[in-house]
């Protein structure tokens, strides 16, 4: 048996058993993480930037599970080209900057129907939906769409037939769209454990 039959059984092993714990709503506690990969519009100022960064999620029995993504963002390479506003051999007017995103409680549900689609399309039929207001500093500070009122920020992963959770992508609505856009943000589960 090669390397890849082993770790594929096993891939379909921790997949069962979260498949189990998903279905019958005992999730005694699931840690999902991962990383964004991603770009926003040409629309928002500044954009379209680069989008990086670490996420993790974790989902209790109540129903409810709390989120973080550590990103950085930049204006890519697109916009280089696109904007006056950057110039090539000045790395600092590509305008780099952080944000910290906190969930906290988000209202969870397992309907993949609801969530964005991806190109190749994922093909499981079990998702883990997260939604709840969301927090976005900027540089260490409230993000300046803060100010403007509260953004709500929708969590999907899904998966396929190989790895039943691979997918991620992050939606915003309300003021964060400005600077993140309305589009999906998607990014790839890494890691999934339970305790």
């Amino acid at each position: 048996m090669t390397n890849k039959h082993i770790l594929r059984i096993f891939g379909i092993a921790v997949a069962l058993m979260l498949l189990g714990l998903l279905s019958a709503q005992d999730l005694r506690f699931v840690h999902f993480a991962g990383f964004v990969n991603d770009y926003s519009p040409s629309t928002v100022a500044g954009g379209p930037y680069e989008i990086r960064g670490q996420w993790t999620l974790d989902v209790d029995r109540s129903g409810t599970a709390n989120f973080s993504a550590d990103l950085t963002m930049e204006t890519s390479d697109y916009g280089i080209n696109s904007t006056a506003q950057v110039d090539p051999a000045n790395p600092a007017t590509r305008m780099p900057h952080t944000h910290h995103i906190r969930l906290t409680g988000g209202k969870v549900t397992y309907d993949p129907g609801v969530c964005p689609a991806n190109n190749p399309p994922t093909t499981g039929t079990t998702a883990v939906v997260v939604t709840g207001a969301a927090t976005t500093a900027g540089n260490g500070s409230p993000a300046p769409f803060e100010a403007k009122g509260e953004s709500t920020l929708q969590i999907c992963i899904t998966g396929g037939s190989d790895v039943d959770f691979s997918n991620v992508t992050l939606v915003y609505t309300g003021p964060a769209t400005t600077h993140f856009g309305a589009q999906p943000i998607h990014g790839v589960v890494r890691l999934v454990s339970t305790k």
